[in-house]
């Protein structure tokens, strides 16, 4: 993919990846609409930018309804829309039934919602791009907080479904599944933060598999090797996970018993 003249929608572009990725589209010459809940900040940010704001609450699906056809009445089309947005909350079994819904509507739900009422559109044209950002978590799993393991999970499978489904339609789906990148996401996580990457170096990674039209874009070697030892000795990983829970418990001064 190309992204000179094309237009391109970014969720959650107020801060952290969301706003990395609109600036370096950007940069790259497409028209960008830069969307968050946060209106005032995001007005301000996508101004600095020289994108085009929407203001748009993607936990509902009239949030992202209303963004979809903002865009399509303006620019008249959509060539990447980059289903971005995200929340970590919640910790055990034991976090509230109105936390489990918020965290599914935001991380899976935003991005059903986003196929529902662009795939006609997309189709109709006879193609498009959709990039959906999970987590390596989707891959592995979250040692904090469960509903952000559940939904991450989750988010990369809806992915596999649609590259699978619609790729021979010309429909092509990416999957952004990073592990700790600096922004806000990980001010609580200091075991991510050991390895951390910046945003412009997610950015020219998520860029670069993007242009070859690939599925899964990772940010760390690790993911791949974890999850290769995940597929060939499960016992094994489950076992590694828990020595890795217990460091990362140390780090926050929490005990075992902390989900």
């Amino acid at each position: 993919m190309d992204f000179q003249d094309k237009v391109i929608v970014v969720t959650g572009a107020a801060s952290g990846i969301g706003l990395a990725l609109a600036a370096r589209f950007v940069q790259e010459g497409a028209t960008v609409i830069a969307s968050d809940r946060q209106a005032e900040i995001g007005a301000a940010r996508a101004a600095e930018l020289g994108a085009r704001f929407v203001a748009a609450d993607i936990s509902r699906e009239e949030g992202v309804q209303a963004l979809i056809e903002d865009v399509l009445a303006r620019e008249g089309h959509i060539d990447l829309f980059c289903s971005n947005a995200g929340i970590a909350v919640g910790e055990g079994p034991e976090t509230p039934d109105r936390v489990w819904q918020l965290i599914h509507n935001v991380n899976v739900m935003s991005h059903v919602w986003a196929a529902r009422h662009l795939l006609p559109h997309m189709l109709e044209r006879g193609g498009g791009h959709l990039l959906n950002t999970a987590s390596a978590a989707g891959l592995l799993t979250e040692l904090h907080s469960a509903p952000y393991a559940v939904t991450k999970h989750a988010a990369l499978a809806f992915a596999e479904w649609l590259a699978i489904t619609y790729g021979d339609r010309g429909i092509r789906v990416a999957c952004l599944c990073p592990e700790g990148v600096w922004t806000p996401m990980i001010q609580n996580a200091p075991i991510l933060q050991q390895t951390a990457i910046s945003t412009d170096e997610l950015v020219e990674k998520t860029l670069a598999v993007l242009r070859a039209d690939g599925f899964l874009i990772t940010t760390h070697p690790t993911t791949l090797k974890g999850f290769a030892l995940k597929a060939a000795d499960y016992d094994g990983w489950i076992g590694r996970m828990r020595q890795l829970r217990v460091r990362a418990m140390a780090l926050l001064g929490g005990g075992q018993d902390r989900a």
